[in-house]
């Protein structure tokens, strides 16, 4: 079986997603995973697929002539688990540049990995300025601590004046 991770991006319209899962099911493969949303006007996501390895030139072959919809077919990588204390962020304030930037470049001088990041802005209750807002689950590596990686996120979040909590997350 070849296991294939799709990139997608098209005009958001009706019916995108079950072009694309009745190209997989004509190929003889299965969905496994997806994440997908409406972004910009279009309509973006990824998806993880396995199908039979004969089948899977085909597929890309398909998947390539879907109308309004640009799919890229990349073999997947062995996926050696999550390694490392699941943590969440959650951050909060007035929107302004610079923020994913910031946290996210303390993150990597600290070999964090984000396993999934979600941001988006919205009017704030008074007033007519946006916040934004972003949720992400990030894994400490051995060697960092949670205490030492909350005191360097805080001190980041107040000179970027947002609101941010970081706690450990429970797992399944």
């Amino acid at each position: 079986m070849a296991q294939l991770l799709l990139t997608l991006i098209g005009d958001d319209r009706e019916g995108l997603v079950a072009s694309l899962s009745q190209a997989v099911l004509a190929h003889g493969g299965n969905w496994q995973e997806s994440q997908m949303a409406r972004l910009g006007g279009k309509f973006a996501g990824i998806a993880l697929v396995d199908l039979p390895d004969a089948k899977a030139n085909a597929f890309t072959a398909a998947v390539g002539a879907l109308d309004g919809l640009d799919v890229t077919v990349t073999p997947a990588g062995e996926d050696v688990g999550a390694v490392g204390l699941p943590v969440t962020l959650h951050l909060v304030g007035n929107d302004h540049t610079g923020i994913v930037s910031e946290v996210t470049t303390a993150l990597a001088s600290r070999a964090i990995s984000i396993d999934e990041m979600h941001t988006f802005t919205r009017p704030a209750p008074m007033g007519d300025t946006m916040l934004f807002e972003a949720v992400a689950q990030v894994r400490l590596p051995e060697g960092v601590e949670l205490e030492g990686l909350r005191d360097a996120l805080e001190s980041i979040a107040d000179e970027l004046m947002v609101d941010l909590e970081v706690d450990e997350t429970l797992e399944d």
